[in-house]
C-alpha cells in the first residue's frame, strides 16, 4: 500500500470519479498498474464504497424535494446508536445518516417527490420506530454547493465592494 498514492487518488476521484486509470496515472505521475491495484484494494477494503453521480435535479423535469431530519433517539443497550442508525438507513428513502454531537443524535437526509411524501415517511416510518423520541424536519430550498461542487452554474466575481481610500 502506497499511502501517498492512495491519498492522491482519493483526493482526485472525490472531485471527479470518471477519470480512467490511465488518466489518473498520468495526472498523478504514477504507473497505471499501481493506480489500478490501489483502486481495487481500496474497493475491497471499503475505503471506496461507490461512485455516485452528483445530479443537479433543479436542471431537470423531475420533481425532487430534499429534507434534513434531526432525530433524537434512545440508544440501544449494548449497541449504542449503531443499531438505531442501521434500522433507519435501511429505509429506501434514506440517502444518508450521520451521528451528531449537540442537541440531537442523528441527521437523516431523504429525498422524495413532494413535501407530502417526505412528511409521510417521517410520520409513518421514522417517528413510529420505538427508539425515536422526536424529529424535526427541514426542507432544502436551494442547493448552492454539494460535495464540493457548485450547483448554481453561476460564477460571479467577488461580490465584495471595492473600497478605495
Amino acid at each position: 500500500m502506497n499511502s501517498e498514492l492512495r491519498e492522491k487518488i482519493l483526493n482526485t476521484i472525490s472531485k471527479n470519479s470518471r477519470y480512467s486509470t490511465k488518466e489518473l496515472a498520468a495526472m498523478l505521475g504514477s504507473d497505471e498498474t499501481a493506480v489500478t491495484n490501489e483502486l481495487k484494494q481500496m474497493e475491497q477494503e471499503n475505503v471506496i464504497c461507490g461512485y455516485p453521480t452528483l445530479i443537479n435535479w433543479d436542471k431537470t423535469d423531475c420533481e425532487k424535494v430534499t429534507a434534513l431530519i434531526e432525530v433524537k433517539v434512545t440508544p440501544q443497550r449494548d449497541m449504542g446508536f449503531n443499531k438505531v442508525a442501521e434500522r433507519i438507513y435501511k429505509f429506501d428513502e434514506v440517502e444518508s445518516v450521520y451521528l451528531m454531537s449537540g442537541g440531537f443524535d442523528l441527521t437523516v437526509t431523504i429525498s422524495g417527490k413532494s413535501m407530502k411524501e417526505v412528511a409521510r415517511f417521517v410520520s409513518e416510518k421514522l417517528s413510529t420506530l420505538e427508539y425515536v423520541n422526536s424529529t424535526a424536519t427541514y426542507f432544502v430550498l436551494k442547493k448552492y454547493k454539494e460535495h464540493g461542487v457548485e450547483m448554481t452554474g453561476e460564477h460571479h466575481e467577488s461580490e465584495r465592494m471595492l473600497i478605495i481610500p
